[in-house]
């Protein structure tokens, strides 16, 4: 297999144009070509200068899990503090957990940031939203945010072999003199997020989160959303 390391965003293009297949840190990928064989060509976007970009408000595609510093909203920090093990950490990378990883551990931290994505396609760079991302799967570069108010994230316990373990994310936003409140979840290998008003009455919050489409979210999740809730700032 020959791995390519484009430096520039058109040596990118001409990669992906000559079937250049896209990796990330190949934790996930690795196994599978092992097993499947390898392809003729593989392109990493570490060389990338906007693919490693870590700024508030801007992470890259090529950025390994164990870089993500208090320049990141503290849900971010967290979901990818609890990726795998450290040496998962030290090689697994953004654009990998959030695109190539079925269980998508950094996504609703994504979500509730109302994160853009910056992607790599044959005709250029475009930006998109996190739906479109996950459905089309095109290169992701980075991806971007307003830095909320405050946020919040947890993680169950999981076991090996088993389901993959509850995810919540909440994040505090100020839009345009509002504040609302953004909660994501995993529940299994399904994902929900909805976004409401933030009331001064945590209960009446809750409320309308449980008439959104978190209407179905487990108890578990319940009880970690209200715990959220009442922790991030009135």
């Amino acid at each position: 297999m020959h791995l390519r390391l484009p430096t520039s965003v058109p040596e990118a293009r001409e990669c992906l144009s000559e079937g250049a297949v896209p990796i990330g840190g190949a934790t996930l990928l690795w196994a599978t070509w092992q097993r499947d064989g390898f392809p003729q060509q593989a392109m990493s976007l570490r060389e990338l200068p906007e693919a490693n970009v870590l700024e508030r408000g801007r992470v890259g595609a090529a950025v390994v899990l164990h870089r993500m510093d208090g320049r990141m909203p503290d849900a971010l920090r967290l979901a990818a503090s609890q990726v795998g093990t450290g040496a998962v950490r030290r090689s697994a990378t953004v654009g990998g957990n959030v695109v190539g990883s079925t269980l998508r551990c950094l996504l609703p931290a994504a979500l509730v940031l109302d994160a853009r994505a910056t992607v790599l396609e044959a005709d250029g760079v475009r930006e998109t939203d996190l739906a479109e991302l996950i459905a089309k799967r095109p290169l992701l570069l980075s991806l971007g945010w307003r830095d909320p108010i405050a946020s919040a994230f947890f993680k169950g316990a999981g076991e090996a072999g088993g389901a993959p373990p509850l995810v919540v994310a909440s994040a505090l936003h100020d839009d345009d003199g509002t504040a609302v409140l953004r909660v994501a979840l995993r529940d299994g290998h399904e994902f929900l997020a909805a976004s409401v008003p933030r009331a001064a009455d945590t209960a009446r919050t809750l409320g309308a989160l449980r008439d959104s489409a978190l209407a179905d979210a487990p108890p578990a999740a319940w009880d970690v959303i209200r715990s959220q809730a009442e922790s991030l700032p009135t």
